[in-house]
């Protein structure tokens, strides 16, 4: 596993949650680039929620501080990391299907990510009509799955880097697809097979799925 927990050893040292979403998208992209950084999880220590306050001005996860840059927002970091490490590579290097991706990757964000996190959030009444909207939508979408073995790219990009963490919740939404999007449902066994993806879960998210560790 390329990520390694605590050891204090590391330039590069990010700030993270077991459970949280956008913590996980840059976990699956450390794990997909083999970048070896320290991880920090604020959730089981006092003293570094303290150290990420002084680090970033929103107090939030994931924060990633390397060297002396410090970047918080997931997709700021995961688009750094693309840069700064750039093989294997996580975004086509032609423009239109760079845009195409792009594109895709802030619709998914405005519209799954903002109802995920109502479902992590919100109330009864809206987590209920946000989990129907958001089993809606992946079902629609099913098509969209079909068309390469990645989303709309024959290898993994930083799209599908923000989309697998999001799917892997789906039992811990209380979301079911019931076998209505079959492209949908052979994509996600196949990511979430790669040894990459299963190097970025933590015990938490392992559990989702109820996996042992």
């Amino acid at each position: 596993m390329p990520i390694e927990r605590n050891t204090g050893e590391f330039m590069t040292t990010l700030y993270t949650t077991d459970s949280g979403l956008d913590s996980h998208r840059v976990r699956f992209v450390l794990a997909k680039k083999g970048i070896s950084v320290e991880i920090l999880d604020v959730d089981q220590d006092v003293d570094k929620i303290a150290d990420l306050a002084e680090l970033n001005p929103y107090n939030e996860t994931p924060t990633l501080a390397d060297r002396d840059l410090v970047l918080y927002g997931a997709r700021v970091i995961t688009e750094y990391l693309d840069e700064r490490y750039p093989h294997p590579p996580l975004m086509p290097v032609d423009p239109v299907s760079r845009g195409r991706l792009r594109q895709v990757h802030y619709r998914i964000m405005r519209d799954w990510y903002s109802l995920a996190r109502q479902i992590e959030t919100a109330g009864q009444k809206k987590v209920d009509q946000a989990r129907k909207q958001l089993r809606e939508g992946l079902i629609a979408a099913d098509e969209l799955f079909g068309l390469a073995d990645y989303l709309l790219n024959d290898d993994i990009s930083l799209v599908d880097c923000s989309l697998a963490p999001l799917l892997w919740r789906l039992p811990a939404y209380n979301i079911k697809l019931d076998g209505k999007a079959p492209a949908l449902e052979s994509y996600m066994d196949r990511i979430f097979d790669r040894d990459s993806f299963r190097a970025s879960l933590t015990e938490a998210e392992r559990e989702m799925h109820g996996i042992l560790s």
